[in-house]
């Protein structure tokens, strides 16, 4: 039952491409083969969600430095007892942000999925994400509040993603943002906004 509203939503997900296409079958049979599948402690992996967060210009995404993995990231995170991923993506928005204005873009429907190795840190295992993304947008002009799991959170540009050394997944994001009507290219490219720990 718990499982209803994410293969409801990963149904209505229309992936663009064959690879899309393909990471969101083997995401739908996971979950469908996993009850627990939203728990941090199944050891083959688990349900996350994350968000492509643009400022209300829809000029910039946000993305974080994790100190763990050690590159930027979208936000996001586990499920922690949340069934629901579009709230799971929000409250990560919020947990890593401080960010509390937020605004679900395309009907808060699927952006993107991806499954993506985790490398073994500390007591636990190499595991798989299977990661549900939405698209979002920050509704006002809140300052940053750097969360404990980010080392620097900056708002960027399409370009200066691009310039990143940062995940295909990631860059795929920037791409599918960049083609909708949610991006707004700047006139003149502006500096990116920066927030270190």
């Amino acid at each position: 039952m718990h499982r209803d509203l994410l293969l409801n939503l990963l149904d209505r997900y229309r992936p663009p491409d064959e690879p899309q296409r393909d990471i969101r079958d083997r995401m739908v049979a996971f979950v469908r083969a996993n009850e627990r599948c939203f728990d941090r402690r199944l050891p083959e992996g688990h349900v996350t969600a994350s968000a492509w967060l643009v400022n209300a210009p829809t000029t910039h995404a946000l993305l974080t430095h994790h100190r763990k993995l050690e590159k930027w990231l979208q936000l996001g995170g586990h499920a922690d007892g949340e069934t629901d991923p579009l709230q799971i993506a929000l409250r990560e928005i919020r947990e890593e942000s401080g960010l509390e204005r937020l605004v679900p873009l395309l009907g808060g429907q699927v952006f993107d999925v991806d499954i993506h190795p985790i490398p073994a840190i500390d007591d636990v295992p190499v595991h798989a994400h299977y990661d549900v993304r939405f698209l979002v947008k920050q509704a006002g002009d809140e300052a940053l509040r750097l969360g404990e799991e980010s080392h620097a959170l900056t708002w960027f540009t399409p370009a200066e993603v691009r310039r990143l050394h940062t995940d295909e997944s990631v860059l795929r994001l920037c791409e599918k943002w960049q083609r909708s009507p949610h991006h707004r290219p700047l006139a003149a490219a502006g500096a990116a906004i920066n927030l270190e720990a």
